[in-house]
This record gives C-alpha cells, structure tokens and sequence, in this order.
C-alpha cells in the first residue's frame, strides 16, 4: 500500500491524476503482463509510457520508498514455522536479508544456506514468475501462498503450475503436510 501511495502521490506531482482504482488497474495490467518489475510497468502505464515523466516518477518513488522496509509476517506464521521446526523439518529462506529476519524474530530459526537437496525442498512463494517457475525447475515441490499483488496472476505453462495453492496459514500448513506425506 505504501508503494502504490508512493506511485499515486508521484504521478499526482507530474499532473498526472490517478486514484485507487486506476492504480489497482496499472496493477493488474503490470502483472498479468508478467512484468519483470511490477512497479516500473505500473509506472509506465500511468504515465502513459512517456519516457521523461517515467524517469522523473521512478525517481520520486525511490526517493519516497528506498527505507521502506516491507517485510511483514502473516499473522499465524510464526506458529506455524515453530510446529515445523519441532518436527525436525530444516527451515531456509531465500531472498530476504538477514537483518529483515532478526526484524522479524526468525534469525535464529531459519537458514539462510540450508545444504539440502532440490528434491528434499519444498519451496512456497507468491510470484508464478520469480518463485514458482524457478524452484520447479530446480526440481523443488512448490506451493503458491496466493495473495497480494500477484494473487490473479494464472500459470501461462506447467513450469509455472505448482504442485499446491493456499490462501491462508491453515491451508499452507495442510499443503505441506500432504507434500511430505506424498514423499
């Protein structure tokens, strides 16, 4: 929400009007395009993809975003890392600072190289593109934790289709249960 407001207050300082609706609506574009940055496509389209105002905004938002630290934990998680870690399961994480995870409480709990193998993993993101698509072709069980920004986005290829969708803590924890039965 604080980069769509950065985004909105941005364009809004180049004469640009826009609103939450229309934001949402570059959104949706940006990611049923697959943009490989979601914020520079949404950037792009409310500006009409004039490359000077394009510039100028970009620069705003970073200007006005460059500390935000958005890192946030669902409400559940935590629990839901604790039961895991107390049935022996080694937790790793991967794109994201050590210093978000102390943040966050998780420094201790989870690995930031855990040494095991692609087949033995089972991976979960939000993003088909960044996360799915990349650990399936690692050869990591995927689950998609589907919600925010690229909630709507559809698999374009089973290299994109992962082996679960969950939308709530419950269901991820079911997932991962089902996936290392299944193993």
């Amino acid at each position: 929400m604080a980069i769509d407001g950065a985004i909105a207050a941005s364009c809004g300082l180049e004469g640009i009007r826009v609103d939450q609706a229309t934001v949402e609506a570059a959104s949706e574009e940006a990611v049923g395009a697959f943009a490989p940055d979601t914020y520079r496509r949404m950037i792009e389209i409310l500006c009409g993809d004039e490359p000077a105002t394009v510039a100028r905004v970009t620069q705003r938002v970073r200007a006005m975003t460059g500390n935000l630290d958005a890192f946030q934990l669902r409400p559940g998680i935590q629990d839901l890392l604790q039961r895991l870690a107390g049935r022996d399961l080694v937790l790793g994480v991967t794109g994201c600072s050590r210093d978000r995870l102390e943040r966050a409480g998780l420094d201790g709990r989870l690995a930031a190289d855990i040494g095991i193998s692609p087949a033995a993993t089972i991976f979960v993101g939000d993003r088909l593109d960044r996360d799915i698509a990349p650990a399936k072709a690692a050869g990591m069980a995927t689950i998609r934790f589907r919600s925010g920004r690229w909630r709507r986005q559809q698999p374009r290829s089973a290299a994109e289709t992962p082996d679960a969708v969950v939308t709530d803590v419950r269901e991820l924890e079911e997932a991962i249960a089902a996936l290392l039965a299944s193993r």
